[in-house]
This record gives structure tokens, C-alpha cells and sequence, in this order.
């Protein structure tokens, strides 16, 4: 099976034109949705900084790999976040890598928060012949790299309970020409998220939270995660993307750090009969007179 994702991207160069697939996958964007709307930079009103991994469909040469790593901080009494983003990701000889700053306004209403986020930055695609095996080499395994600006925007309500965003990550769709053909890098994608947290016990929380994920020219995508919290300190669930992949994640909360596990499995309807993996580490602190002194764990 080492040479299935080589196939695969020879026959997408054979078309004509080549369209980008939808933004790289996260399955704990819950944990920091700023990946996703930059609306959230600020929202824990701490200094937070995370970092992440995911390698999809693991054993299969050239299969999918995420790095992520980004960080923001509540400003101003809490009023603006900024932050700054980067990501790297790599299927096959092409890799992607974004990064950018983030900043985002918070108006306070009598039982939640309103945010309005914006970001900027550049993403560079480049292609690496040698990151695969080609049998019979054609022109257009070259090395070749190029970088485009965009922009993005976002929306943020949240509550003591219950977050409901809408954002568009790249509004600019993103095109590179490459040995004649038009390869684009992204479009747009939109995406809703919500969650609510419901107290079950004193000690036992239950977060259920659904993402829509909108492509044009590609179907809808929805992720649904059921998560409970133990003691706000530990969590685990399961979670489905669109009812053909399943997955469990796993939590856990140290004084300012936080630790997660994600595994997940394809459904019987998937063409791709791997797993993915996905872990993350991420830190909270309150390091100004005006942050959130007394939030610990989830």
C-alpha cells in the first residue's frame, strides 16, 4: 500500500484543473477554536499557546500530516485579543504552510460575550518531488513554491455555557499556476460551530458541539462530539465526522497545561481503512491584573 497516495496524486495532476480539498482536518478545534475563527483570539482572557500534530491515515506513505502551533492573549481589560497563527500542512510532495496574526474585538452583553475577529497572513505552497516515489518521473514533479496573501473574518456570541460561532478562516481564494495547470490552493470555507455544557453532577460535565464545515463545489461536512469532564480536569468522548469516520478523544488538565489524544477510525463506508492520530499540548496562564485568575482545566 506505500504507493496508494502517489496514485492518487497523479491522477489529480492528470486533470486539467486541480482543485484544493477543504482546510486541513482538526478533530480538537473545540479545545481552540481560533484555529477556525479568529474571532476567538482572547476568549479565555489569558495568555493562552497551544501546539499540535495530526498524521491521518498513518502507515500510508505520503497520507496527510498537520502541525499546527499558535498562540493569543486578552488585552485592554479583556476588550481585544491578539494572536498569531501558523500551519504547516504536507499530503504527499505538496506542502502548505499558513501563518499570520489574529486580532479580534470583545463587547460585553448582560449574560454573554460578542466578538468580531479578523486575520491576515500568507500561505506558501510548494511542491518536493523527492517527498515521494515516483515510478515514471514526469515534468511536472518539479520543485516549485509560491506565496499568496489572504485575509479572513469571523463571529463570536458565547456565554457561560455555550459558544456559537460563523467564520470564514481565507476569504481570497488562493490559485498557483504550475507546468500549465491551475492548481488551487484554497477556497473559501465556512464554517458554524456551537457547543453547550451541561452539569450533570457537581463533578461530571456533559459538552456536546457540532461543526459545519461549507466548501463550494464540495459537499457539506458536519463533525458531532459528545464530551464529559470530570472534575474539570479530565475529559473524554467520541466524536463522528459525517458518519464515516468515528474517533475517541482523551483529555487531561495539569495546574496550566492541558494534554490531548485523539484516535480515529474510518468508517465501513470509507474508501481508506487507516487510522489517524492527533495529539496536543497547550498552555493557560494569567499574566495580566485584568485576566481570568480563578479559571483551571476545561
Amino acid at each position: 500500500m506505500k504507493y496508494i497516495y502517489t496514485l492518487l496524486i497523479l491522477t489529480g495532476i492528470a486533470s486539467t484543473d486541480l482543485c484544493a480539498q477543504q482546510d486541513p482536518l482538526y478533530s480538537q478545534y473545540f479545545n481552540n477554536p481560533m484555529l477556525i475563527n479568529p474571532a476567538f483570539a482572547g476568549s479565555t482572557e489569558r495568555f493562552y499557546a497551544g501546539i499540535a500534530y495530526r498524521t491521518q491515515w498513518a502507515g500510508v506513505e505520503g497520507g496527510p500530516q498537520t502541525f499546527n502551533l499558535n498562540s493569543h492573549i486578552a488585552l485592554m481589560n479583556n476588550k481585544i485579543g491578539v494572536g498569531v497563527i501558523a500551519v504547516q500542512d504536507q499530503i504527499g510532495d505538496v506542502k502548505n504552510t499558513q501563518y499570520g496574526a489574529v486580532g479580534s474585538y470583545r463587547i460585553k452583553l448582560s449574560n454573554s460575550t460578542f466578538s468580531f475577529g479578523m486575520q491576515m497572513g500568507a500561505t506558501r505552497y510548494a511542491t518536493d518531488p523527492n517527498a515521494v516515489r515516483v515510478q515514471n518521473p514526469d515534468p511536472l514533479f518539479a520543485q516549485f513554491n509560491e506565496t499568496k496573501f489572504n485575509v479572513g473574518a469571523g463571529a463570536l456570541l458565547q456565554g457561560e455555557r455555550y459558544s456559537l460561532s460563523l467564520s470564514v478562516p481565507r476569504i481570497l481564494p488562493s490559485n498557483v499556476s504550475q507546468g500549465g495547470q491551475s492548481i488551487q490552493i484554497y477556497s473559501q470555507n465556512f464554517y458554524l460551530y456551537g457547543s453547550y455544557l451541561l452539569y450533570l453532577t457537581e463533578k461530571i460535565q456533559f459538552k456536546p458541539s457540532l461543526l459545519l464545515r461549507m466548501t463550494k463545489g464540495s459537499s457539506a461536512s458536519a463533525d458531532i462530539n459528545c464530551n464529559f469532564v470530570f472534575n474539570q480536569l479530565y475529559s473524554a468522548g467520541v466524536f463522528t465526522r459525517n458518519l464515516n469516520s468515528y474517533g475517541v478523544l482523551l483529555q487531561m488538565a495539569m495546574s496550566n497545561y492541558r494534554v490531548g489524544y485523539v484516535f480515529e477510525v474510518p468508517g465501513k463506508s470509507s474508501a481508506m481503512n487507516f487510522t489517524s492520530h492527533e495529539i496536543s499540548l497547550s498552555l493557560s496562564l494569567d499574566v495580566l491584573n485584568a485576566h481570568n485568575h480563578s479559571r483551571t482545566g476545561f
